[in-house]
């Protein structure tokens, strides 16, 4: 009796060969536990939660485009004659970063094209940050366990601006140089400090030796290197917390509903990325930006009215220009100019606010659980309140950073369009806050009013009294447990500690909440729903 034995085939060699190289290098980096884990992640079906991988292929796309325009940009300031393609521009003198940039824009092929992506990307990434935390702001999904991701992401929002401003300075043209000139006198403002934290920055008396190359060291190793990093930690505590989820059929505490990591929503996640690259690519395609050749080479004597700052860096700009002017004092030797001085406290603080938002609210409100399933924002009003009323803040200082634009377009007078903005600055969040706040309590009157009586049909009948009535559509459970599912919290109450006395720390804590729970609108119990049940026609 023999025995054939068949030879193995070239793919089984093949099989085989893979399986022994995937478990000797599992057997040494542990990657199948992560791709495990990461793998059985469920990422939520709801289509804000796409606003983080906007941000997340937006990045990528600045990686490849500025990877390519490295290998034709100078980042020096060394003197050359330009005798370039671009006739109005021949015979002038400009630094070699200006020069590269023109021929970068109309000698290498595909060199603009790749210039406008490297922009448009850039600003889709800032955007796309900041609509991503407004999202997770009114939504409450800052709260425990997720408040130190928040700080991550809004360190991440930090740093993509100073990566756009960065990106922006290096042409050496007229618009990128007014902007260091502002940084130059903000920096200079600081009493004591102020000089030598200039001289540190531009490497000398402005513009400095070479500040173009400590900006290009900058914008291509040190940011990058950081936004990397916090984007890693972002996604990690992701991956440990889990997302949260709006409430829905199945969403409970800390069980998400959506679609696996693999092997479906990569595929889709593939897919999305080349959307947005073709989209950014669409665009640059069809709106120009950042036309450098149209400013010229930084000169400080012309004045470049009309110029704008990239739109994430307007609310700096827009700050400066609302401070009126002459605000400046002489203490111990030394002259404090605090319309250079103001700003900067006003910003600063307005960012680290915003960055420690949820430890704030976490003390005011004593709510130490943890959270995954979202808020809708009508059932946090106080909160929604406070982000409207911090997004009209950062408005108007947006918006002033055009007001030359705004004063010669409407034919206003200079002095009016900023006596106007600096009234909305102070009067804007006031209305916004109270506004937003009145808007959210109505909604709850009327989702109260839905869950226990049900939608308006619209059809009117009479009863055999002769009353006439409409007659409401009933909602169904689900509908009904959205409606009234929200917690109403109650404010923390004020109790002596052992020595009968209650600590200053205590009241200003209880009167802070007093405020953040003083108007609100209790939902309906069970017995309401069941007694409207009863009753209802």
């Amino acid at each position: 009796m023999s025995t054939v034995t068949e030879k193995p085939t070239q793919q089984s060699g093949s099989s085989t060969f893979t399986a022994k190289a995937a478990n000797y290098i599992d057997e040494r980096t542990k990657v199948g536990v992560a791709v495990k884990e990461f793998g059985r992640k469920v990422f939520p079906d709801h289509w804000s939660f796409l606003l983080g991988e906007v941000a997340l292929y937006s990045f990528v796309v600045i990686l490849l485009s500025g990877t390519f325009l490295t290998l034709f940009f100078q980042a020096t300031m060394a003197e050359v004659v330009y005798d370039g393609p671009f006739v109005p521009m021949k015979g002038l003198e400009m630094s070699a970063a200006m020069a590269s940039t023109v021929d970068l824009s109309f000698s290498v092929r595909g060199g603009l094209l790749m210039r406008q992506v490297h922009h448009w990307a850039a600003l889709l990434f800032v955007a796309s940050i900041g609509l991503h935390m407004l999202r997770i702001f009114f939504t409450g999904a800052f709260r425990k366990p997720r408040e130190l991701n928040w700080v991550i992401g809004f360190v991440l929002f930090i740093l993509a601006m100073a990566e756009g401003f960065t990106g922006y300075s290096l042409p050496d043209d007229v618009l990128s140089g007014n902007g260091l000139r502002i940084i130059d006198g903000l920096l200079k403002s600081f009493p004591v400090v102020g000089t030598w934290l200039s001289f540190l920055f531009f490497g000398g008396e402005f513009p400095g030796v070479d500040i173009v190359g400590r900006l290009y060291m900058l914008h291509i190793m040190v940011l990058p290197a950081l936004v990397i990093l916090f984007v890693a930690l972002h996604l990690m505590f992701v991956v440990i917390h889990k997302h949260t989820q709006y409430p829905g059929p199945g969403k409970t505490q800390g069980n998400v509903v959506g679609y696996p990591v693999l092997p479906a929503y990569a595929a889709k996640a593939g897919g999305f990325f080349f959307i947005v690259f073709g989209v950014i690519v669409l665009i640059a395609t069809f709106f120009g930006i950042n036309a450098v050749w149209m400013y010229g080479p930084y000169d400080p004597s012309p004045v470049s009215a009309g110029t704008q700052p990239d739109w994430y860096i307007g609310f700096a700009d827009g700050m400066l220009r609302l401070i009126p002017p002459g605000l400046e004092t002489e203490w111990f030797g030394y002259t404090w100019s605090w319309n250079m001085l103001i700003p900067v406290i006003i910003m600063g603080g307005f960012i680290v606010i915003v960055a420690i938002y949820p430890f704030i609210e976490a003390w005011v409100t004593g709510d130490k659980r943890e959270h995954h399933i979202l808020d809708r924002p009508r059932n946090a009003p106080t909160r929604t309140a406070i982000g409207a009323a911090g997004v009209t803040f950062y408005a108007v200082m947006w918006a002033a950073a055009s007001s030359d634009l705004m004063a010669t377009h409407f034919q206003l007078s200079i002095e009016g369009v900023i006596h106007a903005l600096q009234a909305l600055l102070i009067l804007g969040p006031i209305v916004a806050y109270f506004l937003a706040k009145r808007i959210c309590l109505a909604l709850q009157k009327k989702d109260r009013s839905i869950a226990l009586h049900g939608y308006e049909s619209g059809r009117i009948v009479r009863l055999p009294g002769g009353e006439f009535v409409e007659v409401h559509k009933p909602v169904s459970d689900y509908e009904r447990w959205e409606l009234v599912s929200y917690h109403d919290y109650a404010p923390v109450m004020l109790r002596p500690n052992d020595d009968g006395r209650i600590p200053f720390g205590k009241r200003l804590r209880a009167g802070f909440t007093r405020w953040f729970f003083e108007d609100r609108i209790v939902p309906p119990t069970q017995g309401e729903i069941e007694s409207s049940k009863d009753h209802g026609h």
